[in-house]
């Protein structure tokens, strides 16, 4: 365990390994990223729910992807809420933050007043790892199920990956003494690694969405429960914090099942986008594309949907006919 100061587990990741239960986990607090998020647009209060839900589980889940590697979640829906990306950038260099974005596409005129999952229709949860040049991008989809993203999560990794997957999530908006209201979040997840059961390895039972109890068996079933059963204590303040350090959190829950910490990744917000992406991007159009998509002033621009940086660019510098100088 280590001695930093409460707040300095703010935007940061902390996994763990609980030994007397061959469970993993990790345990996330978003503060400053969290909101560099949000703050990018403007948000219905319901919206803003679902990506901050979106933002924990891809911290939780991003926290395992190798250096430079890119995890996307993705959520697509019939609903009022179209769609819901993220992507989890792993750090450059060891020691260096990881570094995590987000946007939601949506009608606002079809919204309800309606829980913030109420806003999402029938669709499917996707989950892409992208390793980099010359590797095959990973990408693994399942419907959405649950009645929360962190469900449809689980379900994911019960149906797609056959991993029994706990989420536990909190957050919102919080008021610190002094302080102004911004957003803060915190999350855990468990994992267990069995071998899959007869049902999921075999392709026999009831046709339903798998649940982590359906990867279970025997010690492994007690095991799961039990630790389960432990993280049904853990209240929404002890999550968010920062009155108590995770380190603490997770002693206070697991203490018997003698839990095992590592080193925590730092979180930040974080954008790839720039102006050679953008050209890059346009560089398949031709002369002709380029000018349907010329504005009355001349200009061809682009708009990040993640940060909301804006670029401006001259029509006969991009596409492949493009004016060299």
């Amino acid at each position: 365990m280590t001695d930093a100061p409460i707040t300095d587990w703010d935007d940061t990741v902390l996994p763990f390994q609980l030994d007397a239960s061959d469970i993993r986990g990790r345990i996330a607090r978003l503060d400053t990223a969290l909101g560099g998020i949000l703050e990018q647009h403007d948000y219905p209060p319901q919206v803003e729910a679902l990506v901050a839900e979106m933002a924990l589980l891809t911290a939780l889940i991003g926290q395992t992807i190798k250096l430079r590697w890119k995890l996307s979640l993705q959520v697509q829906s019939k609903g009022p809420v179209r769609m819901i990306a993220t992507d989890y950038y792993g750090p450059e260099k060891e020691g260096g933050p990881a570094r995590i974005r987000g946007y939601a596409s949506f009608d606002r005129d079809k919204l309800t007043d309606g829980a913030p999952i109420d806003q999402i229709g029938e669709g499917y949860f996707a989950v892409m790892i992208d390793q980099g040049k010359g590797m095959t991008p990973y990408q693994g989809i399942a419907p959405l199920v649950g009645g929360s993203l962190a469900k449809a999560a689980e379900a994911y990794f019960a149906q797609s990956e056959q991993l029994p997957t706990r989420f536990e999530l909190s957050f919102g908006k919080s008021t610190e003494a002094g302080g102004e209201e911004h957003w803060r979040g915190g999350g855990v997840m468990l994992q267990h690694m069995p071998k899959a059961s007869p049902f999921a390895a075999q392709g026999e039972g009831s046709g339903e969405v798998l649940q982590a109890e359906d990867l279970v068996q025997g010690d492994e079933r007690e095991n799961w429960n039990r630790a389960n059963i432990l993280l049904d204590t853990v209240d929404d303040l002890e999550l968010i914090g920062p009155s108590l350090e995770p380190s603490g959190v997770l002693l206070r829950l697991f203490h018997e099942e003698r839990p095992r910490v590592y080193d925590r990744q730092r979180v930040h917000f974080g954008c790839t986008c720039s102006e050679d992406r953008v050209r890059q991007s346009l560089s398949i159009y031709s002369a002709a594309d380029i000018e349907t998509m010329t504005t009355d002033e001349g200009e061809v621009t682009a708009d990040c949907q993640f940060c909301g940086a804006h670029y401006v660019l001259d029509p006969k510098s991009v596409g492949f006919e493009a004016e060299t100088s």
